[in-house]
């Protein structure tokens, strides 16, 4: 079984919180894998001027979680549905009680 992937975050704007001195995503945020120059989405890091965010895990950025989803105005729906919009370990949504043969 392949090993589940970890993704970064890349957002529109940032914030300094100031409590802890961390750079924070703030706008509108994307979901990236470390070592590309992409998101999962597609869209160019550069040339839509999005700042990465590598010490923030994806599922720290989603409003539910509370982590550092304080300034996130909204998350990208394709990202989100290829991340995940739930923790890594999170069982599925529905489970088929009786399946076809």
């Amino acid at each position: 079984m392949a090993a589940a992937k970890r993704y970064a975050v890349a957002a529109s704007g940032r914030w300094v919180d100031d409590e802890d001195g961390r750079r924070l995503p703030a706008g509108e945020v994307h979901a990236w894998e470390q070592g590309l120059n992409q998101t999962v989405c597609g869209l160019s890091l550069s040339r839509s001027r999005l700042a990465r965010f590598p010490h923030i895990a994806w599922p720290d950025i989603l409003p539910e979680s509370g982590g550092a989803a304080d300034r996130v105005q909204r998350v990208c729906p394709r990202c989100a549905s290829v991340a995940g919009r739930r923790g890594g370990d999170a069982r599925p949504r529905w489970h088929r009680v009786n399946p076809r043969p």
